[in-house]
């Protein structure tokens, strides 16, 4: 029984995929997309060990001062990660959860690189390196610790929360959201502001994306 559901879910997730790519506008939207992402992914390297070279206001966070810094990186690095999979597999099911997150996600990536330009900060005292094998390949030779306005790590838990359909995983995104949030103040790894702002910004990018890639989702042309 649960083969037979396992194999009917996959025919009606092919369906649907098919039927998206069969339309010039989500085609071209899609390569469109994955070619910036690449794109946008080869360039950061450069562009933050930039950012990292470059003097900035430090900023006196009464928050950050009353919490003792303490190494929080393998949490953070689990939690990332296991919501990312999550995302993942849920958007390779539906073409329009994953052509929505690969757009917000874009948007969100340009408009942080935009944001930690035009608002040049110095790390946090007592900060620890936050070690991630996976997201530091993006970011050069070095650590990078001058990413700070708005906070990647919260706001990209954040679009996981608005991409999911499903209110249980709506739910632990959003508990992921808080953790992470908190824990990158734990360490010391981002100021308050970093992390408050993060929401605001993914929330308008999401909505950014939504009104950018309408004309191509699936789910609209069928009902």
């Amino acid at each position: 029984m649960y083969i037979a559901l396992v194999l009917h879910e996959k025919k009606i997730n092919n369906g649907l995929w098919k039927e998206a790519w069969q339309e010039y506008n989500f085609r071209s939207k899609l390569i469109s997309g994955l070619f910036i992402l690449i794109v946008l992914l080869a360039i950061m390297p450069s562009y933050f060990q930039f950012i990292e070279n470059r003097d900035g206001l430090e900023i006196n966070d009464w928050v950050l001062n009353a919490i003792p810094a303490w190494n929080a990186s393998l949490p953070i690095f689990i939690i990332i990660w296991l919501t990312a999979a999550l995302a993942l597999i849920n958007a390779f099911k539906n073409p329009d959860m994953f052509i929505l997150l690969l757009w917000s996600f874009i948007f969100l990536t340009i408009s942080r690189l935009f944001t930690i330009y035009l608002v040049p900060l110095n790390p946090p005292n007592q900060l620890i390196a936050l070690v991630d094998p996976i997201s530091n390949r993006f970011y050069g030779n070095s650590f990078v610790t001058k990413d700070l306005f708005y906070s990647g790590h919260t706001s990209t838990q954040f679009l996981f929360f608005l991409c999911f359909k499903n209110k249980i995983l709506k739910t632990l995104a959003l508990i992921a959201t808080i953790t992470i949030g908190t824990l990158v103040l734990v360490q010391h790894v981002h100021y308050t502001v970093d992390v408050v702002s993060a929401p605001f910004f993914t929330y308008l990018v999401f909505k950014i994306a939504n009104s950018w890639l309408s004309p191509v989702f699936v789910s609209e042309r069928a009902a």
